[in-house]
């Protein structure tokens, strides 16, 4: 979902503020209703699901490598569907794991442009990726010095991404295959906008003086926030009871739709939610294995109904919280939540679509990371942004119910908290501005949608040669 939402609203505007045509290619993994829901809604856009043989690979395998592969083996059914197309798309756009894909879209006589769903720091993490020194590599990776990107904060190890973490040579070498893919683009769009990250988005736009090799020509264009703007209309349980609260008394808890807990982490958040005092929403999930972690390929399958949730919680929660809490299994209208007038924060795994829907909404955060490269979003929201404060797990990897409390109550009613929630809803008017007619978001996507147009009049008079 989390690349999903982004590129949907992407088609979208392109054909709503840009006068494009636009057709959304969907892998799917079929383990989310919401996914399926997002999908069906009506929309301008043309959806095509591609098929996919299943993954070889181990459920455990890295989640990395399971959906290298998915998508690998979806190309050929790409390739037929643009090749038979009528008339011939101008573009194509893929995400970080299609980027091999950017080779049909040249061979095809189409642009190829990346949309990297996520911050620009992961991107220039990616973007700088092929010029690093190997020995950088391995030292960040086997005695934890600080990753070095140029113009950019450096990446310390406690904030790295999962391919760097598990320590496995194939998989950041199998990431690194497709980082280098991102060179043979012909423009990257990243989902943020100049005012969230300017230090970052100056250092790549001015990456050809930094670096080597083409991947340092490709241009960037900032064109978020690119969120769902959620469904006015939705009648729903969960809005209904954050109608009855208070303005801004209430604290959101969600990790996304992969996200899972261990179960002694699932007593420690349900405690330290009780123990802060705060009216809560929570949306929970079975607990797996014995660590907090990622499962998109089992997210949305297994027990159904309302009763299994109490099973992993403290005895008596439920009844004891039932006047300022409620617990939601598996799934609520996230961007429904985020913009009710009765949220004021927002527990979150930091996946970067919830993390813009927050901003957007101008909710501050509580950030958990769990998986991807969710420590880098937790650094950039805590350290560079300002719209958020990190629970820290102790040695034995669990956020305590202290922690939680401290960290809900700072949020919530603290001093520092206020700062916090005073930047946050500033930065909501400023992606507001930046994706309205003429505020830079806005007018980077015209420029790729120009590009287009500029491209397919020489295309199809017969002045375009392939690179």
């Amino acid at each position: 979902m989390g690349h999903l939402i982004p590129f949907l609203e992407l088609a979208n505007r392109l054909v709503l503020h840009h006068n494009l045509q636009a057709t959304l290619f969907v892998v799917g993994t079929g383990s989310s209703s919401a996914e399926f829901a997002l999908l069906q809604k009506p929309s301008p856009v043309n959806i095509i699901p591609l098929p996919h043989a299943s993954s070889s690979l181990d459920s455990n395998a890295p989640i990395f490598n399971i959906i290298s592969s998915m998508m690998t083996a979806s190309f050929p059914f790409l390739r037929s569907s643009i090749a038979a197309a009528n008339p011939r798309p101008v573009a194509l756009i893929v995400d970080l794991f299609g980027t091999p894909a950017l080779s049909i879209a040249h061979e095809l006589g189409m642009l190829g442009f990346v949309f990297m769903t996520t911050s620009a720091w992961f991107l220039s993490l990616s973007f700088f990726y092929p010029s690093f020194d190997k020995s950088m590599v391995d030292a960040h990776v086997d005695n934890h010095d600080p990753l070095v990107i140029p113009g950019c904060t450096p990446v310390r190890f406690e904030n790295t991404i999962e391919v760097f973490e598990l320590n496995q040579k194939e998989v950041y070498v199998g990431f690194g295959s497709f980082a280098s893919e991102l060179g043979t683009a012909d423009g990257i769009l990243s989902n943020t906008w100049q005012d969230l990250e300017p230090t970052t988005l100056k250092a790549l736009s001015e990456a050809g003086t930094l670096g080597k090799g083409k991947v340092n020509e490709v241009p960037i264009f900032p064109i978020g926030p690119l969120t769902s703007n959620g469904d006015p209309t939705l009648e729903s349980e969960v809005l209904k009871w954050l109608d009855r609260q208070p303005d801004e008394s209430v604290i959101y808890v969600s990790f996304g739709s992969g996200g899972t807990l261990r179960e002694e982490q699932i007593t420690e958040l349900a405690w330290g939610l009780e123990m802060s005092q705060q009216r809560f929403v929570w949306v929970i999930r079975p607990p797996a294995g014995t660590e907090s972690m990622g499962t998109f390929f089992t997210a949305g399958r297994g027990s159904s109904g309302d009763d299994w949730a109490s099973e992993f919680l403290p005895e008596g929660f439920i009844k004891r919280t039932k006047e300022v809490g409620l617990v939601i299994p598996m799934w609520g209208p996230q961007a429904e939540i985020l913009s009710h007038r009765s949220v004021r924060g927002f527990v979150t795994h930091c996946g970067w679509n919830s993390s813009l829907e927050s901003i957007v909404n101008g909710v501050a955060m509580v950030t958990w990371p769990l998986y991807a490269e969710q420590k880098m979003n937790a650094a950039v929201l805590t350290e560079e942004v300002g719209v958020a404060v990190r629970v820290r797990a102790e040695g034995d990897g669990l956020v305590k119910r202290k922690e939680i409390e401290n960290k809900v109550r700072m949020i919530m009613e603290g001093k520092e908290g206020g700062g916090i929630r005073e930047r946050v809803k500033g930065l909501k008017i400023s992606g507001e501005k930046a994706v309205t007619k003429g505020g830079s978001s806005y007018n980077s996507l015209a420029r790729v949608a120009s590009e287009c147009d500029i491209f397919r009049r020489r295309r199809d008079g017969g002045c375009y040669s392939l690179p």
